[in-house]
């Protein structure tokens, strides 16, 4: 991962991200160790030693916030802290949960005095890449090299899934922590399916035929909602592209070349996405939250639902007893797509740094190998449901339904696991664009050229626009 920019153009991203908000006080122009008054603050350090690779000060306390969505924050607060506290019993956690986190953690950030360990995520989650160019988010270089706190003889970055510190990489150093490993499909009923003998499709043709049959059962067989979780259509989407045409096909979107959105695979994939919204969308789940449809595929209102693997612990309050959570892999749409049908998008996400200009940072780097334990990584997959970058962390262990199945389509995709795109979280405007462009597509009768001509035209807007940090993948 590459990137060129300037103070200009840092500027303009983060107050395009909302990250500049007190007039006077720039948000990139803090120093580092300083509050808003200009006044130094001293960051806690300790010896380093073997024992304690990171040189934190044993007896700081450290404050943590983490974000309190699908995920749940039970990981957190009995596991990780535990852990951590078992180590080092003379370093306070102060911890706090939110669903806000640009709104609460912008002004802290602004005025240089942040929480030294953030969880970035949710719907307000913070410009990342600012953050980056900001110089507040602290290199991680020195905790992957660290020794892993429970697996003798390894680095913490040895005992990762591949690509797991690539995820967090810009200009070559690590600077975020991706810890949660999503897999992405569809999800259904296992239950309903069983009873109505509904077999998996593999071929759009049988995956159509299929959504015939759920439709005359009075059942809404695909959808998502318009509201607040378009984006869900839009990884659909790209998803069938890059099965279609291959994972360049992504790479080539997320770098921002002319044409890129023009694709072949992009225009089938948009196709066959928008033939569905024709005839069988439900018009009303345009204007529903995430939740909303979720709670309707839990009554069996709906048969298919895209999604992540944290969608079985965050609707757990919700799934009945006769219901049980199952993901297949998206179908073929051609009969020559150059991926196969088991081929399935899955990747590290959940992003957590430790701020650099927090009053403990190495403390919060400590929390993150503590988060990194094979220990925690495993009571995290018990808890949430979700899978972590710790390599094999969960290996052997009883897991629930939805998470097997979502393994068993690991298993099934062998090497055919491609990580995605990038562009939703690089370029806020072109993300923005996709997500109506999806509900348009789907929901409003759009079509397939017209969904193309938009995105390349959104796509091009912001590769012209030399206001905006780029950023490249190869």
């Amino acid at each position: 991962m590459s990137v060129t920019t300037d103070r200009r153009t840092l500027l303009r991203r983060a107050a395009a991200a909302g990250l500049v908000a007190v007039p006077g006080v720039s948000f990139l122009s803090a120093c580092a160790g300083s509050d808003d008054s200009g006044n130094d603050t001293k960051q806690a350090t300790g010896e380093k030693s073997a024992d304690n690779p990171l040189g934190i000060d044993p007896k700081a306390g450290i404050e943590i916030v983490i974000f309190d969505g699908g995920l749940g924050t039970k990981y957190a607060t009995d596991v990780d802290t535990p852990l951590y506290n078992k180590k080092w019993p003379d370093s306070k956690v102060t911890y706090s949960a939110t669903q806000q986190v640009a709104t609460t953690i912008k002004p802290r950030l602004n005025a240089g005095s942040p929480p030294d360990m953030i969880n970035n995520s949710g719907s307000d989650l913070m410009d990342f890449g600012a953050i980056v160019k900001a110089g507040q988010a602290a290199d991680l270089s020195d905790l992957f090299a660290a020794p892993s706190l429970d697996i003798a003889g390894k680095t913490v970055a040895e005992t990762l899934v591949p690509g797991a510190v690539q995820q967090g990489t810009y200009d070559g150093k690590p600077f975020a922590v991706n810890y949660s490993f999503t897999v992405f499909g569809l999800w259904y009923n296992k239950k309903l399916f069983e009873k109505n003998s509904w077999t998996i499709p593999t071929t759009w043709a049988d995956f159509t035929a299929l959504l015939d049959k759920i439709k005359a059962a009075g059942i809404t067989p695909f959808s998502y909602a318009g509201a607040n979780a378009s984006y869900y259509m839009v990884r659909a989407i790209m998803t069938s592209a890059a099965k279609i045409g291959t994972e360049q096909v992504l790479k080539d979107i997320d770098n921002l070349k002319p044409g890129a959105w023009t694709n072949d695979a992009v225009k089938q994939a948009a196709a066959a996405w928008g033939e569905v919204g024709k005839k069988y969308a439900n018009p009303s789940h345009l204007g529903l939250r995430h939740t909303e449809v979720q709670l309707q595929q839990n009554q069996d209102k709906v048969a298919f639902y895209p999604c992540g693997s944290w969608l079985e612990n965050e609707q757990a309050a919700s799934t009945p007893a006769g219901f049980e959570y199952a993901m297949m892999a998206f179908p073929s749409v051609t009969a020559s797509d150059k991926l196969p049908a088991t081929a399935i998008n899955a990747a590290a996400g959940e992003i957590y740094f430790a701020a650099s200009k927090g009053k403990n940072p190495q403390g919060g780097k400590e929390y993150l190998r503590t988060m990194l334990s094979k220990e925690a990584a495993l009571e995290f997959t018990k808890l949430t449901k979700s899978l972590t970058v710790v390599a094999g962390a969960a290996d052997g262990v009883t897991i629930s339904p939805g998470l097997t199945s979502a393994n068993d389509a690991l298993g099934k995709a062998g090497q055919d696991v491609f990580m995605g795109y990038l562009f939703d979280t690089w370029y806020k405007k072109l993300d923005d664009a996709s997500r109506e462009a999806a509900n348009q597509l789907f929901f409003k009768g759009g079509d397939a050229q017209k969904f193309c001509d938009t995105m390349e035209a959104a796509s091009q807007a912001v590769a012209k626009d030399s206001s905006i940090t780029k950023f490249t993948r190869s």
